[in-house]
Parts: C-alpha cells; sequence; structure tokens
C-alpha cells in the first residue's frame, strides 16, 4: 500500500531523496503566512481536526495492512491465476478489489503469469480493480465520505473489474489483445517490500506473532503506513481548507453539478490526469462534494484516477504494448462514467 521514500544505498555512500509531499506540506503554511496570514491558523486546525476525525479509521487501516503483511496473505493472489478462465476473471477482479496488494508490488508476479500462459483477461481484471479499494481505502473512505460510498466505491471496483476482465475474454483474437506483452517485462515498486525475488509464493501463517521476522514486518508495515497515510492525509486536508476557503463554490456546481451525464463524464476525463494519490483523493472529493460536486461525478472521478494514477499505471505500461494500455485506460473511463451514473440514481 505505501509508496515512502526510501534511502539508496550507493557505492560512493548514502543518499536521500526528498520528499515532496512532505516539502509541500512545509511550503503551504509558509506560503499562506506571506500572502493571506489570517488563514494559517484556520487551515491547520482544519487539517489537524479533519485527521483526529479519521484517526481511528487510520489506526484499523494501518493494523489490518500489516496483518496482511505479516501473515503472508499476499500468496493467497496466486489462487485467483488458477481453473477455468471465467473462474479466473472473477477471482481476480475480487482479489484485486477487496485486498492490500499494490499493483506494482506484484509486477514480478503477474509477468510471471502472463509469461507461463495466464489470461490476459484474468491479468485485467485485477488491473483494473486491485488499484481502486484495500481496507485501509475502505475505512478512509468510510471515515469521510460515508460508508454507503465506500460499498459503492468497493462494488464498482470489482464491478470494473468483471467488465474490463470479460470484455478482453470476448475480443482476445483482435489484433488490440493478440501478442500484448512487451519483450521485457520491468520490474518496478511502490513500498519497501519490493526487491523479492520470488514475489507472492511461500506459505500464509495467520497467527504470525510466534514468528520474529514476521512480527518485525508487521511491526515495519505499521509504521511505515502510518507515516505514508498521515502524509498524504495531512496534505490533503490542508489543500481541502484551502480549496474550501478560496474556490468559488459556485464554479464547481456550475461544471461538476448535476445529476446528468456531462458532470460524471467530466468528473472521470478531470480525475485522470489530477489524480496523485487514492488516499489523498478522498477528502479532496470530499472538499469538492460540499461545493456542490454532483454524487455522479464524485464516483467517476474517484475510480477513473485511480486507475491511471502513477503506480497503478506503471504496472500495466511496465508489461503490455501501447495498444493494451490504451485500451486499459480506455475501459477505465467507460467503467467509472458508468459506476457515476449508477450513483448518481442511487444516492
Amino acid at each position: 500500500m505505501a509508496d515512502t521514500t526510501q534511502p539508496n544505498t550507493q557505492p560512493t555512500g548514502r543518499t536521500w531523496k526528498v520528499d515532496k509531499a512532505w516539502v509541500t506540506i512545509l511550503l503551504i503554511p509558509v506560503v499562506l503566512a506571506i500572502f493571506d496570514p489570517a488563514e494559517v491558523w484556520p487551515m491547520l486546525t482544519f487539517a489537524a481536526g479533519a485527521i483526529g476525525h479519521t484517526g481511528i479509521f487510520i489506526i484499523f487501516a494501518v493494523l489490518a495492512v500489516g496483518y496482511m503483511k505479516a501473515t503472508g496473505a499476499e500468496n493467497l493472489l496466486a489462487k485467483a491465476f488458477e481453473g477455468r478462465e471465467t473462474h479466473m476473471i472473477v477471482m481476480a477482479a475480487m482479489m484485486g478489489g477487496l485486498s492490500p496488494f499494490c499493483s506494482c508490488e506484484v509486477i514480478p508476479f503477474i509477468a510471471a503469469m502472463l509469461a507461463v500462459g495466464a489470461p490476459l483477461s484474468a491479468v485485467m481484471a485485477f488491473w483494473l480493480s486491485s488499484p481502486l479499494m484495500d481496507p485501509a481505502m475502505f475505512l478512509i473512505t468510510a471515515g469521510t465520505l460515508g460508508v454507503p460510498f465506500a460499498v459503492a466505491k468497493a462494488v464498482s471496483a470489482v464491478s470494473l473489474g468483471l467488465f474490463g476482465g470479460f470484455m478482453v475474454k470476448t475480443f482476445a483474437r483482435t489484433a488490440v489483445f493478440d501478442d500484448p506483452l512487451k519483450n521485457a517485462p520491468v520490474k518496478s515498486c511502490c513500498g519497501s517490500s519490493c526487491g523479492d525475488d520470488k514475489p507472492l509464493q511461500g506459505k500464509t501463517v495467520w497467527k504470525f506473532w510466534p514468528h520474529a521476522d514476521r512480527r518485525r514486518t508487521f511491526r515495519e508495515t505499521v509504521i511505515e503506513n502510518v507515516l505514508f497515510l498521515g502524509k498524504w492525509l495531512l496534505l490533503a486536508y490542508m489543500i481541502e481548507a484551502l480549496m474550501l476557503r478560496y474556490v468559488p463554490a459556485d464554479m464547481i456546481a456550475r461544471a461538476l453539478g448535476g445529476d446528468g451525464i456531462g458532470p460524471v463524464i467530466l468528473g472521470a476525463l478531470v480525475g485522470m490526469p489530477a489524480y496523485l494519490n487514492g488516499y489523498a483523493a478522498v477528502p479532496l472529493v470530499g472538499g469538492l462534494l460540499e461545493q456542490g460536486m454532483s454524487n455522479g461525478a464524485a464516483m467517476s472521478f474517484v475510480i477513473a484516477g485511480g486507475v491511471s494514477c502513477i503506480p497503478a499505471a506503471i504496472a500495466v505500461w511496465a508489461l503490455v504494448k501501447p495498444r493494451v494500455f490504451a485500451a486499459y485506460l480506455g475501459l477505465a473511463v467507460i467503467g467509472a462514467v458508468a459506476a457515476g451514473l449508477v450513483w448518481n440514481v442511487i444516492a
């Protein structure tokens, strides 16, 4: 889940990468103090209060992810790629949409599955659903946007995976999906667990606490994700406070309000390039909803943006040819608009 900045050890010594999120967090109050000092304290208190409101959800989220990592539950992902193709699509969509597996973390595993003949349809189902929901995302979304929105997004994630998987299965013999792999799959990573030469292999141990190495994994994962979620949510709440203060609500309402298909399509098209991090997007969407964004536009924004966010997109781009990558984005937009229209009716 986490996307923390790690130190790189070089032959000449250790260097540290600058974490742009933390730099931005420090710069926002400084810049605000220069141009509108009276708003610094309200912005900070708003962000602190929002963090306190979602604190219990953050705690549950990091403990859940720590438990999954320590037990080795990621190994269960391999079961999604066993059996008949239809069964694989269903299992891959569910595992991707409901599990805490980082999309780029499993690139070597997916590459191996494709290399030994796993159908692209099942892989596409996993790729489309996996960036959209996990236990941490569900809890934070529920705490900020409400349980109904979180449930609807989880259902949309699995549904998008199923839609994409069966679309690829249907058109598998066409020019778009024929011979989909690049010649040299590239490894990528989005967290501290990268570098494992045999990802998603081994035994799952549900009672991990008697094992020192698994206790260490649990501890390190919890700390890593507390910092990760805290960083992105703090930044998002600071931006939300500024947005509520300085962005005219009537402008948001005119562009993204209403119940028609226009705001839903616009939400998807805006979400794809604007989405940087799924956890940070939750409070930002909350702010947009307060300013008049329609429910459907909010849903299409988080679905299309989640699939196109940098870690998820890199996971696909690393392995398949551009035409398959374009199909991946196209399926995401169609699914996002459909989810937004349905949510407009239900909400």
